[in-house]
């Protein structure tokens, strides 16, 4: 399988131990949440004076409006939008992206890799397919530990089905999508791997500012559409015990549309350093 697909095989071995320390922390953080939530239940940990917490916390639980971080799916909803999980998956999209065309283009290798011969479509392809690799397993950590936390939490079982869990887990592997998209763009059409994580990190950290500032400030609020942080929605899947298949279908088109766009750029672009 490895002779079939090289140019997959290899970039996953080249981030591997970057790979297994984003694995096992996610599965530490996200133990870390359920463990939290387990503890002390929302509604006093976010309740204060007997007053809830306020309506800007709703970018921090995942959700749409619906439900509020004091409560079990709005916390562990929170758990699947924290910086850190961002910052996660931030790092492996960023780092794959930009290794898959403008890191070869920058150090100059990728005549070596295209003399094989590869054609570009293949290029693009296998290592956008590490990618999606690599955010599969981040996102199956995640999904698989929320899922063994609440299979063991009978109080967290009341409020959030199972089935919630993988529905959140599926709409993040959608959001993944949405980053991967663009950054496989940035990177078919740069030069420099720093404009790649860049953009990668542009993407997550403005999307996210922006989702926030239009739940925090009315006047703002038609921006939210312009965020993935809007239409991934993991609190509001767990509370339904499903998916959210407009904002899913939202986020992997966008995914898609990016991915299209970068293989436009990179059959029209010169790969010559």
């Amino acid at each position: 399988m490895r002779g079939r697909w090289p140019l997959l095989w290899l970039a996953l071995y080249r981030r591997r131990r970057m790979l297994a320390a984003l694995i096992v922390g996610m599965v530490v953080f996200e133990a870390l949440i359920v463990v939290v939530a387990n503890a002390i239940p929302p509604g006093q940990l976010f309740s204060a004076g007997g007053k809830g917490p306020p309506s800007a916390y709703r970018a921090f639980s995942g959700s749409s409006g619906d439900v509020s971080i004091a409560s079990y799916p709005g916390l562990l909803g929170a758990g699947l939008t924290h910086p850190f999980w961002i910052a996660m998956q931030l790092t492996a999209i960023g780092s794959l992206a930009a290794a898959a065309v403008a890191a070869d283009v920058e150090s100059g290798t990728v005549e070596l890799v295209m003399v094989r011969p590869v054609s570009r479509a293949r290029l693009l392809g296998e290592r956008t397919a590490a990618l999606v690799i690599a955010a599969l397993a981040l996102n199956a950590a995640a999904t698989l530990t929320v899922a063994a936390g609440v299979a063991l939490s009978p109080d967290i079982r009341r409020d959030v089905p199972i089935g919630g869990v993988f529905a959140a887990g599926l709409m993040g592997l959608a959001f993944a999508l949405c980053l991967i998209g663009p950054a496989m763009a940035v990177s078919a059409a740069g030069r420099r791997r720093a404009q790649v994580v860049g953009a990668t990190i542009a993407i997550g950290a403005v999307g996210f500012a922006v989702n926030f500032v239009a739940l925090a400030w009315s006047p703002a609020a038609p921006l939210r559409y312009l965020s993935p942080f809007h239409y991934y929605a993991p609190g509001d899947a767990l509370a339904e015990g499903s998916v959210l298949w407009p904002q899913f279908c939202v986020l992997a088109g966008a995914g898609v549309v990016g991915l299209l766009v970068a293989h436009l750029l990179i059959r029209r672009r010169d790969l010559a350093p």
